[in-house]
């Protein structure tokens, strides 16, 4: 409804249709992808039964897909679920990913509720660009095991520390998570299961 100029002293208020079918666009396209391991051989290369599940690009898509689709606090053990700016794969090997890294927190905060909360968290700092260093940052995994649970926040440019540092300190905050969180270079897990991290806050 609104209000026109008023005419000999009158104000006549106008109806206007109210534009439901109006979405609001995010600043990037991002894709959630699936993988679990324990639904193929295991002489099966890794990421063999990686699907992409679906890509949104406005905000009205992602809470369709969210409200829709399993939370990590459903998947099996072994199970990963990622969300990555459309365009980038959630390997190693992907070429915006090659040389970049990734920050972990596990869920200390007991109970499969406390993984959906960090993952909704990450989710709507990533999508909704509150990083600093938005362009460094390549998506996130929930992954699902029998002892631990974990989220991953990967992002592109690893020797960039202080981009690296500034990504882990607001991730942190965006999760409201008070426990340490580590980074590990993929180049390095590449060439040791037992690789060091190499940042920590």
């Amino acid at each position: 409804m609104a209000q026109e100029e008023p005419q000999n002293g009158e104000v006549k208020l106008i109806e206007r249709p109210i534009d439901g079918g109006k979405k609001h666009p995010l600043e990037n396209a991002w894709t959630f992808w699936f993988d679990n391991p324990s639904g193929k051989s295991k002489s099966a290369a890794w990421g063999s039964s990686l699907r992409s599940v679906y890509t949104f690009k406005t905000v009205e898509d992602f809470w369709c897909l969210y409200n829709n689709v399993f939370l990590p606090s459903k998947l099996p053990s072994g199970a990963d679920f990622h969300c990555f700016k459309s365009g980038i794969e959630p390997k190693w090997e992907d070429l915006i990913c090659a040389h970049g890294g990734k920050w972990t927190a596990t869920n200390t905060r007991g109970g499969k509720a406390g993984l959906d909360q960090l993952w909704l968290n990450t989710l709507l700092a990533m999508i909704g660009e509150q990083f600093d260093e938005g362009d460094e940052i390549c998506g996130a995994v929930a992954s699902v095991r029998a002892r631990q649970e974990k989220i991953a926040l990967w992002t592109r440019t690893a020797t960039n520390e202080a981009a690296q540092m500034s990504i882990g300190k607001q991730w942190k905050e965006f999760i409201d998570y008070n426990e340490k969180i580590q980074y590990m270079f993929h180049e390095d897990a590449k060439k040791d299961k037992a690789a060091r991290n190499r940042y920590t806050l």
